[in-house]
């Protein structure tokens, strides 16, 4: 499944509201763990689409099975996944953020939330993607992109253009 989203700021919260009533399709209420972090995920590379291209984007969904499905029938292992398609062929890129900074963490989180994700060409532009794991563990990633020790990271932040 996928949604259309137009480059303008207000189209994050556009596409916050359409993931979570796809997941409650699938039996995934709004305060699972689940439903929680991939609602943070699509926020995250949603934003960075509409801000950092300027251009319009495709965000899909793609949950296991059909919602006759879930939860009963779903494998607890199932993946769920979020791809953002924008017309920029411009590859994310590091970049320094300061711990001032109200921006410039938004791949540092996906990173540390999703199970994986990474990105590659689509057309003439890019597509974006993470993927969680239904049966994860909760992660500490989120408290660690935002000020915790990163290592991998340290000093840097992501910027998806």
């Amino acid at each position: 499944m996928q949604l259309e989203i137009r480059p303008d700021p207000a189209e994050v919260g556009r596409a916050r509201r359409w993931a979570l009533s796809r997941l409650a399709g699938f039996g995934i209420a709004a305060d699972e763990p689940l439903a929680e972090t991939l609602v943070l995920l699509v926020s995250e590379l949603v934003t960075n689409a509409v801000v950092h291209t300027g251009r319009p984007a495709v965000l899909r969904l793609s949950l296991p099975g059909g919602p006759a499905d879930v939860p009963e029938r779903a494998a607890p292992s199932a993946t769920v996944r979020v791809e953002v398609a924008d017309t920029s062929s411009r590859a994310p890129v590091p970049r320094c953020a300061r711990g001032d900074a109200t921006g410039g963490r938004g791949l540092a989180l996906v990173d540390c939330l999703a199970d994986r994700w990474g990105w590659s060409p689509e057309g003439a532009g890019k597509s974006i993607w993470c993927e969680l794991d239904r049966c994860s563990q909760p992660r500490e990633g989120a408290a660690l992109a935002y000020g915790g020790a990163l290592p991998a990271y340290e000093g840097l932040a992501f910027e998806a253009v």
